[in-house]
């Protein structure tokens, strides 16, 4: 007869991976555990050692959008939003979103409430490319939105030939583009840019644009316009459009 044991049974690996993916979120709730927000980051978007459609994912996240604290939500929308987009591309559906539409619903709902009550102007990007990416219509959000919060983009000429990378730069230091490094050079070669006229926006633009004076904040609806707006090569003087080049980026 053989000889009986009260070890418990070793766990298979997709019940480890499931506890794991629960303390993680647990730990992530709590807005004390920036060490939780990496892991999670590492493990379902980077290296997909977490399975993303795990039912605990998207449910915990819209239950964190949905709580009181501001860090966690935007955390928890963050995420979740990279995570959709990262899975339409992947595998060239919409599977993921289709099957947790209600926690995506929620999750949409909480990131336009906490658009509205932030004051903060990079805090505030950020949402809205949650939103976007939530959404789901686009995927170059993130590539978008990084250029409005650093107030530039590096990009290629959209010229068949490619004859030059350049920067597109709108904020604090100048409105202009140039085909070197402007932190770099000693004697620039610089273009003016041409914002978009507001009442000419349409599309995503003029959703945009809208949207960032209805919350307070004009200085982000200003960058929309030099988004949306166009830019000259530099080298070729050709004249194009910067959000073009961005989706151009990003595909």
């Amino acid at each position: 007869m053989p000889e009986m044991t009260t070890s418990p049974p070793v766990p298979r690996a997709d019940n480890a991976d499931s506890d794991r993916l629960k303390i993680l979120l647990e730990r992530a709730a709590t807005g004390r555990d920036s060490q939780a927000w990496s892991d999670l980051w590492t493990e379902l978007y980077h290296n997909g050692s977490l399975d993303v459609a795990h039912p605990l994912v998207l449910h915990t996240l819209a239950d964190m959008a949905d709580s009181d604290k501001a860090g966690v939500a935007a955390s928890a929308l963050h995420l979740a939003g990279a995570l959709l987009v990262q899975a339409d591309q992947r595998y060239e559906t919409r599977n993921l979103r289709h099957r947790y539409a209600p926690e995506v619903a929620r999750l949409v709902g909480a990131a336009h409430r906490w658009r509205q009550v932030t004051a903060d102007r990079n805090d505030y990007c950020y949402l809205v490319e949650a939103v976007l990416n939530l959404e789901g219509d686009i995927h170059w959000a993130e590539t978008l939105v990084w250029g409005v919060v650093s107030e530039e983009y590096e990009l290629e000429c959209p010229d068949p030939d490619g004859c030059a990378s350049l920067w597109v730069i709108f904020g604090e230091r100048g409105f202009f583009s140039a085909a070197e490094d402007y932190a770099l050079a000693d004697d620039l070669e610089t273009f003016p840019l041409h914002p978009a006229d507001p009442g000419a926006l349409e599309g995503l633009g003029r959703r945009l644009y809208d949207l960032a004076l209805a919350d307070g904040h004009g200085e982000v609806a200003r960058a929309l316009t030099y988004a949306f707006g166009e830019a000259t090569c530099p080298v070729c003087r050709q004249r194009f459009s910067v959000v073009g080049q961005v989706v151009a980026s990003s595909s």
